[in-house]
Formats: C-alpha cells, structure tokens, sequence
C-alpha cells in the first residue's frame, strides 16, 4: 500500500510544498505573483483557495496553492 507521509513530499513527483508570499493578483483574480523566501518568484493558480490579498502566505505546489498559511494585508 502507498502511504503518504508528511516530511517526505508528494508521493506522485516527490516535491515539497513550498511557502510564498502573495505580491500581487490579475484581475480575474484567478492567479498571483507570488515569492517565495529565496526571492524566486512564480505565477500560482489561487482557485483551490479562493480569494487572495497581497502580503497572504500560501503553501504552493506544482503552481498550484493548496492552502492559506497566512492572512495579507487589506487594500494592499
């Protein structure tokens, strides 16, 4: 049986989610630039997670996020 365990990354490509701060979103609000703490930036889809605001923390995985880590500032 294949099991899943946290620390060892996506059993599918074996890569790790990785966090990354919001910095900005298009206007259909369907992707944000966002930066990861190295300063790599990288285009993310946001659907799973819904609506984003700069300076939100996300936790990204294959350009995709997967879950909020963090709330952003309002407005920004």
């Amino acid at each position: 049986a294949v099991v899943c365990e946290a620390g060892h990354g996506c059993i599918t490509c074996s890569d790790r989610g990785v966090p990354m701060r919001v910095l900005s979103i298009d206007a259909a609000g369907e992707l944000a630039e966002c930066e990861d703490g190295a300063g790599r930036r990288e285009v993310v889809m946001t659907g799973v997670v819904g609506d984003v605001v700069a300076g939100d923390v996300l936790l990204v995985h294959a350009g995709t996020a997967l879950l909020r880590l963090g709330a952003g500032e309002e407005g920004a």
